[in-house]
C-alpha cells in the first residue's frame, strides 16, 4: 500500500500508551539522561503550530538518546494555575477547575497526536492538590529557615533561636530586614512570645512586610513587573497603579552571590546568563548616611553610591515618591506639589519608570539634608526614577559626573560643581570620569581616584557615618496574589501574626467560594469562603501564591511523581540529580529561570537535594512567527469601504485597505473565495477583481495570534500530513534557536520525501520489498554519511540541516535501487528520532521489536573515503566528458581504461592520441 499516516500514526500512538513504552526507570545501570520541557499554561486556544517546536526538539534528543544507551527521563505537565482561568470564571461562574481540566484535555490529545516519547506515568498538573501539598510544604521550610551569613546557607530557625538564646543578637550575621533589634540573651528571655514571633519574621526566608506593589484594580491583585506594561495590566489592558501593601515577600535576596557565580557553572545562553546578572545587579560602593535638618526629625537619608569619591559634588539628594520619611519631609508649602506628583507615579509601573529616562520630573519636599563631609545643606526632592524597592530608595544627586543628575539639575536650575580637574564642559553635559586630581572636595583634594576612595571609606566609617559596601539591585520577590486560583498559603494568624499549619495538615485546600471577585469590602476572594478558618478560630491566610511558585521546583516531582510522603525521594533525587537539557522560551530570564535556582540552591542548602544548579544545559527555542495573508478592499473617494476586493498584484491601481483573512482559507497565497464568504458573510456579494483567474493575497510576518487571523492549527496539519511530516518540517523550517516565520506552502515537500522514503522498502506494486543482497559499496557510504550526519547534528542540536541530509541520503539510495536490509534497517533507526511513527511501522514490517531502544548505528569512516575519482576527460584542452576510474590504478592503467571506453572512442573519431597528460585525482588530457 501506499504511505497510508493516518493509520500508521493512530496504531503506534496507541501501542506506545497501552505498553507505556517511555516509562522511565529510577533504578537503571544506564547512565541517566533528563530531558524537559518548560511545561505548558493549559490555555483554551490549545496549541498552534508554534508551540510544538522546542517539545519536537526535545522529543528528537530525547529519542536518541534512548538509541544512544542512556535511561532517558522525558516527563510532561501542566503550569495549570493562571489567571485567564480565573478571569473566565469570573465571566461565567465556571469554577476554574473544570475549565483548567477541558483545555488540559485538548493539550493532552493535541501532544499525544504529535507523537511524543513523554512518560505520562509522571504527569504533574500544579493546580492538583497532591501536587500543591507540596509547594506549600516547601513555603513552610522556607518559613521556618534563615540564611547564616557565617555559614553562607539557609539554616533551621532553630539555629538562630538558639543564638537569641546564648549571645543574644550581636554575633548573629544575617540577611535580614533593617530594622532588626539589638539584645542581649537576657532581654530575648524576658520577650513575649509575640515579641520573639515578630522578631524572627524579620529573618525568615520568607516574611510579611508592608512593600509597594503593583495593583490592578479591575483584576482585584497585585501583577508581577512583566505582567504590566505602560501603566496598564498586560492581560485585559486596565490600569494599574502603585499601592502599599502587607505582602508575602520571598528573601531571594539572600542569594544573590550566590545565584550570579552560579551562572559560570551551567551552559545556558549568555543573553540568558547577561539577563540574570543585570537583575541581580551587583555594585560595589559606599552606604553614607546624610542627616536630615530638622528640629522635629531626628533621622537620616541614607544612600547607597557607587562613586563615593564624588560626594563632595553632591547638590541634591533625590527620594523615592514611595519612601516612608516622604511624608514627614514634606513642608506645608510643598504638599500640594509633592502629592500631585506622587499621584501621577502611581500611575506608572516600576518598569516603565525604569525605562524612561528622557523624561526629567520631581518635586522639592521643601526639606534638607546635611553632607557629612562638608556639613553643606543640600535639597531633598523626589522624582520617580527611584525605586523604594531598590538599595535604600535614595541616591546622592551629583550632576558633574552623572548625566541623569545632570539633566534634573540642569532642568530644576540646581548647582553643578566640578569636582576633577579633568572633567570637561560640564556646563553642556556630566563627566563621569575618575581621571586626574580633584578638586573643590575639600579633605581629598589633589588625591587621584583609587586614594580618594580608600581615604573616604575608611573616614565615613570613623565618623560613624557610612562604610564600604556591596548591593545588589535584585529585589526580595512578592509571594502573594490577591486572587483565587492559586496555592493556599499555609498559615493562619493569631493576635495578628502569622502561624504555620501542621505539616500533617497539608495541603490546605482551595475552599469552593460563590464568586471569584474580591469582597465588598476589598479582600481577596478567598475572604467568600464561608466558615473559613483553621481549628475553626483562626483568620486563614487570604492571598494565593503566585504564579511562579508551583514551577520552581517541579523538575523534582517528576522524579518520582506518585510519592505521597515526600516530594521525592532521596534515592530518585540520587539518581536524577539535576535537568541535563531544559527546553523553553528566553522571556523567562528573570522570573521562572532565577526563582527555580533560587529555591534549588534553598533545598540543597537543607539537604533535600544534591545539586547546586537545576539545569545544566538551556536551550531558548525561537519564536515561530505568523504568515499573515490580506485581502484588499477598494474605498471610495470619502473613505468607505466598498463591495469590492482586488487581487495583490492589481492593487495599486486602487485605493485599498488590507483586512487580515484566515490563512487556513488560503493556499500558496491563492485564496479560496467560496470559504472567503462563509468566513466573511458581509461579503457574500462582492466583487472580486482576479489576477490570472484567481485572487492572489499579499503576506505579512506577524506575531502569530487569533486576531491576525494567522494561527495554524496543527490538527489540521496532522489530518493532511501526518504528525511525522509536521515534526520534520518543524524542524526544518531553520535552526531551533532563531525566530522565523512559518509558511505552510513548504511542507509538501517534506511529505513528498516521507512518501518517497516509504517508497524504498516497497516494489512497483506498494508491496513490502526488501533483501538480504550485500551492500554495495555506494550504498554504504550514502548510509555511512547520514548516520556521522545525523549524530553530529543532534549532538549540536542543529535539527533543520539534517532533514536536507535525509532527503539527499534517500535519493541516492532511490538512485541506487537500494533494497538491502542491512543499509534500510540502519536508516529506519537513524531517522526514527524525527519522525517516529513510519519508522516503527517499517521497524514491525523488517520483523524488528522495541525500535526505541534499538543501538544507534556505528558510524564506520572507511566508507567515506574515496575510492574513485570522475575524471574530467579532455580532447586537445576541451573537456569532453567525466569518467569514472579507480583511485589505485596507475598511469599507464588509466591510459588503458580511458581508450578501451566507448563514450571515449566516440569523442576520438578513430584517431589516436600523439600524447596522453595525466595528473591522479585531477585531469585527463589527450593530444590528437
Amino acid at each position: 500500500m501506499d504511505y497510508q499516516f493516518k493509520e500508521i500514526e493512530q496504531k503506534w500512538q496507541q501501542y506506545w500508551a497501552a505498553n507505556q513504552t517511555f516509562k522511565a526507570d529510577s533504578n537503571s545501570d544506564k547512565p541517566k539522561y533528563y530531558v524537559l520541557d518548560m511545561f505548558p499554561y493549559p490555555s483554551g486556544a490549545g496549541l498552534h503550530v508554534g508551540h510544538p517546536l522546542g517539545y519536537i526538539a526535545s522529543d528528537i534528543f530525547a529519542r536518541y538518546k534512548r538509541l544512544k544507551g542512556f535511561n532517558v527521563l522525558h516527563p510532561m505537565g501542566y503550569d495549570s494555575f493562571g489567571l485567564p482561568a480565573e478571569q473566565y470564571a469570573i465571566q461565567t461562574g465556571q469554577h476554574p477547575a473544570i475549565t483548567t481540566e477541558t483545555n488540559i484535555a485538548t493539550y493532552r490529545r493535541q501532544l499525544d497526536q504529535i507523537g511524543f516519547s513523554f512518560d505520562w506515568s509522571r504527569e504533574v498538573r500544579t493546580s492538583d492538590p497532591g501536587y500543591y501539598k507540596w509547594t506549600q510544604w516547601i513555603f513552610m521550610q522556607l518559613f521556618n529557615s534563615w540564611y547564616n551569613l557565617e555559614t553562607d546557607r539557609a539554616e533551621d530557625i532553630t539555629t538562630l533561636i538558639e543564638k537569641f538564646n546564648a549571645s543574644g543578637s550581636a554575633e548573629v550575621k544575617a540577611v535580614c530586614d533593617e530594622d532588626t533589634r539589638s539584645f542581649l540573651p537576657s532581654d530575648w528571655a524576658t520577650f513575649s512570645d509575640e515579641e520573639k514571633q515578630e522578631e524572627l519574621l524579620k529573618y525568615r526566608l520568607t516574611y510579611l512586610k508592608e512593600s509597594t506593589v503593583n495593583w490592578c484594580p479591575a483584576l482585584g491583585t497585585v501583577l508581577a513587573n512583566d505582567e504590566v506594561k505602560d501603566g496598564f495590566s498586560e492581560r485585559g489592558g486596565f490600569p494599574v497603579e502603585q499601592k502599599k501593601m502587607m505582602q508575602w515577600s520571598m528573601r531571594i535576596s539572600a542569594y544573590a552571590e550566590r545565584l550570579l557565580q552560579g551562572l559560570d557553572t551551567i551552559d545556558w545562553p549568555e543573553p540568558v546568563k547577561e539577563m540574570q546578572r543585570n537583575w541581580i545587579g551587583k555594585s560595589v560602593g559606599a552606604s553614607v548616611k546624610f542627616k536630615i535638618e530638622s528640629e522635629k526629625l531626628d533621622d537620616y537619608i541614607e544612600v547607597f553610591t557607587t562613586r563615593v569619591d564624588t560626594i563632595f559634588g553632591v547638590s541634591f539628594v533625590v527620594l523615592a515618591p514611595e519612601h516612608e520619611l516622604v511624608q514627614s519631609l514634606t513642608t506645608p508649602a510643598q504638599k500640594e506639589v509633592v502629592e500631585n506628583y506622587i499621584a501621577q507615579t502611581k500611575k506608572k509601573s516600576e518598569l516603565d519608570r525604569m525605562a524612561d529616562t528622557k523624561t526629567v520630573s520631581g518635586a522639592f519636599t521643601g526639606s534638607y539634608v546635611l553632607n557629612p563631609v562638608n556639613g553643606e545643606k543640600v535639597q531633598i526632592w523626589i522624582a520617580d526614577y527611584v525605586l523604594a524597592g531598590y538599595g535604600t530608595g535614595a541616591v546622592m544627586g551629583v550632576p558633574s559626573g552623572d548625566q541623569r543628575d545632570w539633566l534634573f539639575a540642569t532642568h530644576f536650575d540646581l548647582p553643578i560643581v566640578q569636582i576633577l580637574d579633568a572633567q570637561q564642559d560640564i556646563d553642556v553635559q556630566a563627566d563621569a570620569t575618575k581621571e586626574g586630581k580633584y578638586i573643590n572636595s575639600g579633605f581629598i583634594n589633589g588625591l587621584n581616584y583609587q586614594e580618594a576612595v580608600a581615604f573616604l571609606n575608611n573616614w565615613l566609617e570613623e565618623q560613624g557615618v557610612g562604610k564600604a559596601k556591596i548591593n545588589y539591585r535584585m529585589r526580595d520577590a512578592i509571594f502573594g496574589r490577591q486572587r483565587y486560583w492559586g496555592e493556599p498559603i499555609p498559615v493562619y494568624f493569631k493576635d495578628g501574626l502569622p502561624y504555620l499549619v501542621n505539616e500533617e495538615e497539608l495541603p490546605v485546600v482551595l475552599p469552593e467560594i460563590d464568586k471569584y471577585l474580591p469582597t465588598e469590602t476589598g479582600e481577596p476572594p478567598l475572604g467568600r469562603a464561608a466558615d473559613w478558618k483553621y481549628n475553626d478560630e483562626y483568620e486563614y491566610e487570604l492571598s494565593t501564591m503566585p504564579g511562579w511558585a508551583g514551577s520552581s521546583w517541579y523538575w523534582y516531582r517528576y522524579m518520582d511523581a506518585q510519592n505521597e510522603s515526600e516530594f521525592a525521594s532521596k534515592d530518585a533525587v540520587a539518581y536524577w540529580k539535576d535537568v541535563d537539557l531544559y527546553i523553553g522560551g528566553s522571556e523567562h530570564a528573570t522570573g521562572h529561570l532565577l526563582y527555580s535556582r533560587f529555591w534549588n540552591k534553598f533545598l540543597k542548602d537543607l539537604g533535600y537535594v544534591t545539586e547546586e544548579e537545576p539545569f545544566k544545559k538551556l536551550i531558548n527555542q525561537g519564536m515561530i512567527q505568523g504568515r499573515s495573508n490580506f485581502v484588499y478592499r477598494v474605498v471610495d473617494a470619502e473613505g468607505r469601504g466598498t463591495n469590492t476586493l482586488v487581487s495583490y498584484g492589481l492593487r495599486k491601481d486602487y485605493k485599498t485597505i488590507a483586512l487580515h483573512v484566515d490563512v487556513n482559507i488560503v493556499e500558496n497565497d491563492i485564496l479560496n473565495i467560496e470559504k472567503f464568504k462563509a468566513f466573511r458573510p458581509e461579503f457574500e456579494n462582492a466583487e472580486f477583481i482576479l489576477e490570472g483567474g484567481k485572487y492572489i493575497c499579499g503576506v505579512e510576518v506577524e506575531k502569530m495570534s487569533k486576531s491576525k487571523f494567522n494561527v495554524v492549527n496543527p490538527d489540521v496539519l496532522i489530518e493532511h500530513y501526518g504528525a511525522d511530516t509536521l515534526r520534520m518540517y518543524e524542524m526544518f523550517l531553520g535552526p531551533l534557536e532563531q525566530s522565523k516565520p512559518w509558511n505552510t506552502n513548504g511542507i509538501e515537500g517534506v511529505f513528498k520525501f516521507l512518501r518517497k522514503f516509504w517508497r524504498l522498502f516497497h516494489n512497483e506494486e506498494w508491496q513490502f520489498h526488501v533483501n538480504d543482497s550485500v551492500p554495495t559499496r555506494a550504498e554504504l557510504k550514502a548510509l555511512h554519511k547520514i548516520i556521522k550526519k545525523v549524530q553530529d547534528d543532534i549532538e549540536r542540536f542543529s535539527f533543520n540541516t539534517s532533514v536536507s541530509s535525509f532527503m539527499i541520503a534517500v535519493n541516492e539510495l532511490t538512485d541506487l535501487k537500494c533494497k538491502s536490509r542491512q543499509v534500510l534497517e540502519d536508516l529506519v533507526v537513524v531517522l526514527s528520532p524525527y519522525a517516529p511513527h513510519i519508522c516503527e511501522e517499517l521497524w514491525s514490517l523488517l520483523g524488528n521489536e522495541n525500535l526505541s531502544t534499538t543501538p544507534y548505528p556505528t558510524f564506520n569512516p572507511a566508507y567515506l573515503e574515496e575510492n574513485e575519482f570522475a575524471y574530467p576527460i579532455s580532447i586537445n584542452g576541451k573537456m569532453k566528458m567525466n569518467l569514472n576510474l579507480s583511485l589505485s590504478l596507475d598511469e599507464s592503467q588509466v591510459h588503458e581504461a580511458v581508450l578501451a571506453d566507448e563514450q571515449v572512442q566516440k569523442h576520438l573519431e578513430g584517431k589516436s592520441p600523439k600524447k596522453i597528460i595525466f595528473v591522479k585525482g585531477k585531469i585527463v588530457n589527450m593530444v590528437v
